[in-house]
């Protein structure tokens, strides 16, 4: 099922929160069956989200990665990622979605977000946080409770409580998230990550390795070094990757002609483009297009 003509769809805060909060950089709610924001699979956000479901099954695919809905869990976007949700009719759980700003506004830390090990994670997957202990599950569920609660109230919510739930809940479900501290020794997974995040955001650019360090007021040598060491792959290998995963769910998702296509991840002209993707994939665009109908 084709998402539209253009692109996957990408969806901004404004088209989850209710007209007289469209502008605000913050949701929390009830997600269950009843949710009343219809929206188009497979597609993006450009916010970050916290789901936390206590009750019914399913799958989720993100960025090309399945996991079993198996609660209570938790699972964690960044933003850029593209995903897919399919959800039993009991499901019931609460989500949080966010902007960087709303979180960052009173942190003294920049990179405490991206410190978070469920956000842009160095093996560039998403695995959920499966709650085993009974009082973490409950004490979760009653942060997400309070900011219902307080996002509901009709005198007004504070939004000094809210951020504060929301760092309670990140914090606490990073406690309990499991990952390898030996990558975590330094302060090479921060520059890492960083480049995980502007690879979401300008992918579709073509940057070299040399452009994304200089963005990063590092030495082509020292980024590459750097994610070679975390990651085990090249920035170059990184960024094919996701130029390779990106053309195929335009060329699977979109009705965009393979010239359009082309245009659109700026590479220099369609021969070029079809040569890159055949050499990556082994077969030409138009083939690995029929082939996924």
């Amino acid at each position: 099922m084709k998402a539209g003509s253009e692109n996957l769809p990408v969806y901004s805060l404004h088209n989850f929160s209710s007209e007289e909060r469209a502008s605000q950089q913050f949701q929390v709610e009830v997600f269950d069956a009843n949710r009343h924001f219809a929206v188009k699979y497979p597609h993006r956000h450009d916010f970050f989200e916290v789901l936390y479901l206590h009750k019914g099954s399913g799958s989720h695919v993100i960025d090309g990665n399945k996991y079993d809905i198996e609660p209570p869990c938790v699972f964690f976007m960044s933003p850029g990622q593209a995903h897919k949700i399919e959800l039993s009719h009991d499901i019931d759980g609460f989500i949080f979605i966010f902007t960087a700003d709303f979180y960052l506004l009173n942190q003294r830390n920049p990179n405490r977000l991206i410190e978070f090990p469920f956000f842009f994670t160095i093996r560039q997957d998403n695995p959920p946080l499966v709650l085993t202990n009974e009082a973490d599950k409950l004490f979760l569920e009653s942060l997400f409770k309070k900011g219902v609660d307080e996002i509901g109230k009709p005198e007004g919510y504070s939004i000094d409580i809210l951020r504060s739930v929301l760092d309670l809940i990140l914090t606490s479900c990073a406690s309990l998230y499991p990952y390898d501290e030996n990558r975590w020794k330094g302060k090479g997974h921060i520059v890492v990550k960083k480049f995980f995040q502007l690879l979401e955001e300008h992918f579709h650019e073509n940057l070299s390795v040399a452009q994304y360090a200089d963005i990063m007021a590092l030495t082509p040598n020292h980024l590459t070094q750097t994610v070679t060491q975390l990651t085990g792959k090249t920035s170059s290998q990184i960024i094919k990757a996701k130029q390779i995963i990106e053309i195929k769910r335009l060329l699977v998702h979109t009705n965009l002609s393979v010239s359009e296509i082309a245009a659109k991840m700026n590479f220099p002209d369609q021969s070029y483009f079809a040569k890159f993707f055949k050499r990556e994939v082994g077969v030409s665009p138009l083939q690995f297009r029929t082939q996924s109908l």
